[in-house]
Parts: structure tokens; C-alpha cells; sequence
């Protein structure tokens, strides 16, 4: 079993820049794909990133480019760098591992990962 926990959600203006964390506790096993997941209101959940277990990194086209995805295993800890925030980025967001591939975690809707984290509210405005 894992246990997720998101921080670092915020309110920030359009432009802004934000570093979400994921602390990762249990059995931890480097061959896990993990990634994020958002949810904006009234819309179906987007994965926007994902890293294998070789840290190879896959971006959903709306934050290629913005959105920055590592991963620290010395403390099992999962990151999302965001740049460049815009209002459409407005959104829950959630940390998930156990995924089959970081490929369709960035274009299916509604990705299916085991373990799920709680989610951290981040809010852009204009």
C-alpha cells in the first residue's frame, strides 16, 4: 500500500509559478510510473504529467513546455514545477502512482493509476 500526499497548492496570478510536492510513505518501488492529474470544475480528470521509473518525463500538450515533473527518491518525493500559470490551469490537482504507461496517463481521460493522493487546490487568476 502507499500513501500520497500533495502540498503546495496555492492562489497565484496569471504568469505565476508554483512547485507542487507529492510525499510518498509506504512500500515505495522504483519501477513505479507516477504522475499528476488534474481536475478543473464541471470537467472530466486530464493527466498532465508522468515519469517512469528510468525518469523519462511525458507532458500533455496544454502544459508542455510550462510544467516541469521529477522525482527525488532519496526522499520519495514526487514534484511538479509550474510556470507560466494561466486561469485554464485552475484546478485540483492530484499525485497518482502505479500507472501502465506514462503515455496514456497524458491521453486518456480519466487515467487510471492505484494509489491516488487527496489533491491540492491551485487557482490562477487573471
Amino acid at each position: 500500500q502507499l500513501q500520497l500526499a500533495e502540498s503546495g497548492g496555492d492562489s497565484v496570478q496569471s504568469g505565476g509559478s508554483l512547485r507542487l510536492s507529492c510525499a510518498v510513505s509506504g512500500t515505495v518501488h522504483s519501477y513505479f510510473c507516477m504522475g499528476w492529474v488534474r481536475q478543473a470544475p464541471g470537467k472530466e480528470r486530464e493527466g498532465i504529467a508522468a515519469i517512469d521509473q528510468t525518469g523519462v518525463a511525458t507532458y500533455a500538450d496544454s502544459v508542455k513546455d510550462r510544467f516541469i515533473i521529477s522525482r527525488e527518491s532519496a526522499n520519495n518525493t514526487l514534484y511538479l514545477e509550474m510556470n507560466n500559470l494561466k486561469p485554464e490551469d485552475t484546478a485540483m490537482y492530484y499525485c497518482a502512482a502505479g500507472c501502465a504507461s506514462t503515455w496514456i496517463v497524458v491521453t486518456a481521460t480519466n487515467p487510471i493509476f492505484n494509489y491516488w493522493g487527496q489533491g491540492t487546490q491551485v487557482t490562477v487568476s487573471s
